[in-house]
């Protein structure tokens, strides 16, 4: 049973072992950055958005370190999580288009 590790097994498969950690640690920035835009992300002055993102990156980092040392299905959670608050977004959207119309 692969633990539903099937992307962390996918990438060594075609990659090896080089360079995981960075390449893991690429997808999980990209996949974090776009969970906070979909759920989180609020119009912030410039300073306050490059603090955000330079957080995000810190925690990403450890994030990273969950997914290659411990082998946790960390992207495959950050899928699903962009699947709900995409779902969620275009419900949202729908709805206030509705509520548009009606008025």
């Amino acid at each position: 049973m692969n633990d539903f590790r099937f992307v962390f097994d996918l990438v060594i498969d075609v990659n090896g072992t080089d360079n995981i950690f960075w390449i893991f640690y690429v997808m999980n920035l990209i996949l974090a950055a776009i969970a906070y835009e979909l759920g989180f992300a609020r119009k912030l002055p410039l300073g306050k958005t490059i603090f955000v993102y330079v957080m995000l990156m810190v925690g990403t980092f450890i994030l990273t370190i969950f997914t290659t040392v411990m082998r946790m299905p960390t992207i495959e959670s950050l899928l699903v999580i962009i699947v709900v608050l995409a779902i969620y977004r275009i419900r949202l959207h729908m709805q206030r288009k509705a509520n548009t119309i009606e008025k």
